[in-house]
């Protein structure tokens, strides 16, 4: 296409062209994604044209993370006094752990997450000291999280109901018992504009047999109770200390946060475990087996995150599940080159032999300049 023609295009040509170019670099990425897994599993990977779609559209995703902890990098090494306190590695796919990434995205898409779904799934990048690479971890949202519970529940509910409780509100608790043959609750919002602080919060098991419903009460304690051990000021709310320019000195400040939508998360992680909702033995996978186990892992990489924050150097934040037990990340096998015209996969190259200092070898990067995938 000429100048010319590039000149006249329409807006709505220009878009078609765009959306063209992204789609192609979606299938590269998908195809990359594909031979890594294959290339650290040692066997081939069977994707449906749905679950290519869906890595193609976390592909999308990712990158609008990327770019934003890019912006948010730059934005404070020049907030900086002191510049040795700057983040110098750059949050873009040059740097992003794709082994462990190509897993989860693989695992993810089987499992029918969809990324671009109103939080489903949220990628969210962290430096790994350990690596010097960016982990990109998979957080699933509220519907995400209520969506995997359903889709594995030996026994689903027909409906269910989550609600915080604000102290202006009207609560009343109806648990199975003598009196009562069937668990229920009343609940009012006196005044939607007004409703208060928080004071706890409910969920609502419906089953086609009523004398199964369930009804699962959280008070703000227990609420808190499962909070991060370094829970992040910007989503829970709080005092944080920030580094003053001017004084040189770092103070305390008081942050609103995302308090609401943080308790929300919380409360709906309880109703919808399998405390509450059992799986079905039968329907539990792989993939649903090592994403629950993955989650241990993001909760370390989360909290070294939030001390790494605490001592003034670069991170992005986010909400992450409390950490049952310490678990380091799986070792790389090989990494994979790819044609960054074609999309080709290239012959697989070992890692090289592990040096005798008694470290575990690098996961494996992107071997493609970047964006070309």
């Amino acid at each position: 296409m000429n100048a010319e023609n590039n000149a006249a295009m329409t807006p709505a040509a220009e878009n078609a062209v765009a959306e063209t170019v992204t789609e192609s670099i979606g299938t590269r990425f998908t195809k990359k994604v594909l031979a890594q897994f294959a290339n650290s599993t040692g066997s081939q990977v069977e994707v449906t044209d749905f679950q290519r779609r869906l890595i193609q559209g976390y592909f999308i995703q990712i990158d609008r993370a990327l770019a934003t902890a890019e912006e948010n990098r730059v934005a404070k090494n020049a907030k900086n006094r002191d510049h040795k306190y700057d983040e110098t590695l750059p949050v873009t796919w040059k740097f992003v752990n794709l082994q462990d990434l190509a897993m989860d995205l693989v695992r993810y898409a089987r499992m029918g997450l969809d990324m671009q779904c109103e939080n489903m799934l949220f990628p969210i990048p962290y430096k790994n000291n350990r690596t010097n690479l960016y982990d990109v971890t998979l957080m699933p949202g509220y519907n995400g999280i209520r969506y995997v519970a359903l889709k594995y529940a030996q026994r689903p509910p027909k409906s269910d109901t989550v609600e915080l409780v604000y102290s202006n509100d009207k609560f009343t608790p109806h648990p199975k018992d003598s009196r009562h043959p069937v668990a229920s609750y009343e609940f009012e919002v006196v005044n939607p504009f007004d409703r208060g602080d928080i004071v706890g919060g409910f969920g609502y098991l419906e089953y086609d047999d009523p004398t199964q419903n369930e009804l699962i009460i959280m008070p703000k304690a227990a609420i808190r109770k499962r909070m991060p051990k370094y829970a992040s000021a910007e989503f829970w709310g709080g005092t944080k200390q920030v580094y003053n320019k001017e004084t040189g000195k770092k103070e305390d400040t008081t942050v609103e946060g995302w308090l609401d939508e943080m308790c929300r998360k919380t409360l709906i992680r309880e109703v919808f475990s399998a405390k509450h909702i059992v799986r079905d033995p039968e329907k539990l996978d792989e993939d649903y087996r090592v994403m629950k186990a993955r989650e241990v892992a993001y909760a370390e990489i989360q909290a070294e995150a939030e001390i790494q924050e605490q001592a003034n150097t670069v991170l992005i934040d986010t909400s992450a599940p409390q950490p049952a037990a310490p678990a380091s990340l799986p070792e790389p096998k090989k990494t994979i080159r790819v044609d960054a015209n074609t999309g080709e996969v290239l012959e697989p190259q070992a890692t090289p032999a592990a040096q005798p200092t008694g470290r575990k070898a690098a996961p494996a990067q992107w071997d493609v300049a970047e964006p070309d995938f």
